[in-house]
């Protein structure tokens, strides 16, 4: 043996010894030695990968020990939040709506529901068994229940029956896709007799009702099945035998009041009641903000518009796993309005207008004449302090009044003279009128067409006297020189277009034509002509074109008053929280007046209009008497030709007289504006000359009584 296998040899037994590795014939000592090596090397590795499991280990007991004892009251909530069965109670009562002066207009007031919410899994035999044992308990009136309800009703009571209306070949051709269910539905309904339904007493009948009124709707939504006229007894055991009468129940409802009854009573709006929830042309508008389909929500005008404000928020209840409801977050009413409106004034001048405009049609040529409005503003903040519009038909031989108040912002009219302020001030701006230019008053004659003329003959006048006496061609001659002509005697005239913007451009800055800004949902621009002959330049700039709506021409006279100050319209003055008991105590919200722009002129130009419109109200101005000068007021008249369709074939075919008013007063320091607007007074084709005054008069009666509330101060 030599020395090399001797060493080999050797250490394969140190080896053996030492890690029992057992020599292999033929196998060097290096192999082994490279085994040893490779096992020390995972040995090492193995404790490595002991000591980072023992690390992670540590890790996640502390994550455990600090979630499941430091932090355990807190993932315990988030569980019992996650997995607990929230639902809201019925919607919560609106916030109440008061006048300027805190006097209640809009209230909430109890009301008495029989309700049924569809529990889960009940059948449609459990329904028609608690239908009969609850029309035992209570009393509906099932006197307007249709005649396919009653059938629909028939078929759920005998399903067998029902089931027999259909023929075998109907049943096949269902199974075989060849008609639907509906199909097989319209089919059963229409197969039952006369007879069959005669067979229904009055009980059935009544428990048809309830059943009708049980599945109306959406499943999921609480079903009215009566809130008015309910007894305390009927309440009572309806109440005491809920636990019985799977889903039905009682509660406490609120219905909206009105202290003052119908005064104000269209611009307030109107709420969907409780059986009806958010209207369905509502329904996109009221889900995209987080609404539910059976809740209660303004419909109209200001309950609409400040549905947000007055909204209540739900009770919040939690299911529990006997089914009964636990109280979780208690709801609170809405916040509270508080209006712009005086709602004794407003009382006040919807009385005014009722008897003017009855006793207007008791009176010569008034056939045509069906409507007239006012409105009342503080002209320095846009506070409106009454606004409102009555409308008289007739019924057999006698004359209704009815309510009209939303045509304040939706019936623009060709208001006339009146808006002369705004004319005089786009001749001073571009340079068409002088201060104190003096013109006769001769009238306007354009090639082929019919003269202009003002009212009268009115001989020389300037420009503060074209106002008092409201001259038609000094306003004609202005116009002309606006539109760059070159007038001759029944010649030809020939006028830029671009006039038309010029005037549109500054009316707008008085707010005719565009929107007051007024905060309702509904507001109409009126009409704006797009016709642009030179003879109608003439009548624009006399107000015989354009039509405007009575609020834009209430903004009209205020920025007058306000020396070119176009003030936002507005109804809201303040809101107030209901989270105290007492109301209006705590603050949360109050409309700051919003000045929309200055009339881009000179105050030189604009004091002349202030000028104008206080000759208007003196004596020998168009205006005399209509408020009494003890108050100092200005203002200016408005008289137009309007053409109406008095067959309503689309035609307009009767020409007609508008009377209009806007004043204010004191002129030195306007504290109040006046607008008043009566279309239609006079009809042309009688050929009387008979004019109602029923403008003047009502502008005489509402102005006396608003001096008679707040002084002439």
């Amino acid at each position: 043996m030599n020395r090399r296998k001797k060493t080999d040899k050797i250490q394969s037994k140190v080896l053996y010894k030492k890690h029992k590795i057992k020599p292999q014939k033929n196998v060097k000592y290096s192999y082994y030695k490279s085994y040893k090596d490779v096992k020390e090397i995972i040995e090492k590795r193995y404790n490595i990968l002991i000591g980072l499991i023992i690390l992670v280990m540590c890790v996640l007991f502390i994550n455990l020990f600090y979630i499941q004892v430091l932090q355990t009251d807190k993932y315990k909530k988030e569980v019992e939040e996650t997995t607990q069965n929230i639902v809201e109670g019925s919607t919560a009562p609106r916030g109440r709506i008061y006048d300027r002066n805190h006097k209640l207009i809009v209230d909430n007031t109890p009301s008495k529901i029989i309700y049924y919410k569809k529990p889960n899994s009940i059948t449609t035999e459990e329904e028609i068994d608690l239908a009969y044992e609850v029309s035992d308990l209570i009393a509906v009136d099932f006197s307007k229940i249709t005649e396919k309800n009653l059938k629909k009703f028939w078929l759920a009571k005998y399903p067998n029956k029902a089931k027999k209306k259909i023929t075998d070949k109907e049943w096949q051709q269902l199974e075989e896709r060849k008609i639907t269910s509906d199909d097989i539905n319209e089919r059963q309904l229409k197969r039952i007799t006369e007879e069959e339904l005669s067979a229904f007493n009055d009980r059935d009948r009544e428990a048809a009702m309830i059943y009708t009124l049980m599945n109306k709707g959406y499943a999921s939504q609480e079903k009215i099945i009566k809130q008015d006229n309910i007894t305390d007894e009927e309440y009572a055991i309806i109440g005491e035998k809920a636990h019985l009468l799977k889903g039905f129940n009682t509660r406490l409802d609120w219905e909206r009041s009105y202290p003052y009854g119908n005064v104000f009573r269209a611009m307030l709006g109107n709420v969907s009641t409780s059986d009806s929830g958010i209207p369905y042309e509502l329904k996109d508008y009221y889900l995209s903000k987080g609404y539910s389909l059976n809740d209660r929500v303004g419909t109209s005008y200001l309950e609409y518009q400040y549905e947000s404000t007055l909204r209540g928020t739900k009770n919040k209840y939690q299911v529990m796993p006997d089914g009964e409801y636990k109280l979780i977050e208690e709801g609170t009413r809405g916040n509270d309005l508080v209006l712009t409106i005086d709602i004794e004034l407003q009382k006040a001048v919807e009385q005014i207008l009722e008897e003017e405009v009855r006793k207007a049609k008791d009176e010569p040529n008034t056939e045509l004449y069906n409507r007239s409005f006012v409105i009342i503003t503080d002209p320095n903040t846009g506070d409106i302090l009454a606004m409102a519009g009555k409308q008289v038909i007739k019924e057999g031989d006698t004359y209704q009044v009815l309510d009209y108040t939303p045509g304040v912002t939706t019936s623009p009219v060709v208001v006339g003279s009146v808006i002369k302020g705004a004319s005089h001030i786009v001749g001073y701006n571009t340079g068409a009128l002088n201060i104190g230019e003096k013109r006769w008053d001769n009238c306007v004659k354009i090639a082929a067409t019919p003269q202009k003329c003002s009212w009268k003959y009115l001989g020389l006048l300037d420009d503060i006297t074209a106002l008092k006496q409201s001259s038609n061609t000094y306003q004609f001659y202005t116009a002309i020189k606006v539109g760059n002509g070159n007038y001759q005697y029944n010649q030809p005239l020939s006028l830029d277009p671009a006039a038309f913007d010029t005037y549109r451009n500054t009316f707008a800055e008085f707010g005719l034509g565009v929107k007051t800004g007024i905060d309702l949902p509904v507001e109409s621009l009126g009409y704006k002509g797009t016709n642009t002959d030179s003879g109608l330049l003439l009548d624009f700039s006399i107000g015989q074109y354009d039509t405007y709506t009575p609020v834009q021409l209430s903004q009209y006279i205020n920025t007058i008053a306000t020396s070119g100050n176009r003030m936002e319209l507005h109804l809201l003055k303040d809101v107030y929280s209901s989270e105290t008991d007492k109301s209006l105590v705590k603050r949360v919200d109050s409309y700051e007046p919003k000045l929309l722009n200055t009339v881009n002129t000179k105050a030189e130009y604009m004091d002349r209009v202030k000028l104008g419109f206080r000759a208007v109200m003196e004596y020998g101005g168009t205006g005399y008497n209509y408020i009494d000068l003890s108050y100092k007021p200005a203002g200016k008249t408005g008289t137009s030709q309007s053409f109406v369709d008095t067959d309503n074939d689309g035609v307009i075919d009767t020409e007609t007289v508008t009377n209009t008013f806007a004043g204010y007063a004191p002129y030195d320091n306007p504290k109040v504006a006046f607008t008043v607007i009566s279309p239609d007074i006079y009809n042309y084709a009688n050929n009387s000359i008979y004019q109602t005054a029923v403008n003047k008069r009502i502008s005489q009666r509402v102005s006396q009584k608003y001096f008679e509330m707040y002084g002439a101060s």
